[in-house]
């Protein structure tokens, strides 16, 4: 068994300038990433307006399968026209990590 994570780093439009607006942009990624069957939720720059972090987990029986979700994620993230990926951080463990 094989989990894998993945953080990204977005800046949001510039029309995101209240908490409000901000989770309008966030609760549709957050949907969409959810349809690759993966755990998603904003973790981080949760009080500031035009950024977020949202993360993914994944449990899959091998490492290739953990990569090929974590890329899907990864692409979908950056063809999102209405936002900028900063950055992606992953990480990948095994059951005896």
């Amino acid at each position: 068994m094989y989990t894998g994570t993945a953080v990204f780093d977005v800046l949001l439009p510039g029309d995101s300038r209240s908490l409000k607006a901000k989770r309008s942009y966030v609760r549709p990624i957050v949907a969409a990433l959810r349809r690759f069957e993966v755990a998603a939720a904003e973790v981080g720059a949760l009080d500031l307006v035009g950024r977020a972090e949202i993360g993914v987990a994944v449990v899959a029986p091998d490492a290739g399968q953990v990569g090929r979700v974590l890329d899907s994620c990864e692409r979908l993230m950056a063809g999102r026209p209405e936002i900028e990926l900063l950055s992606a951080k992953r990480r990948t463990h095994a059951e005896d990590d």
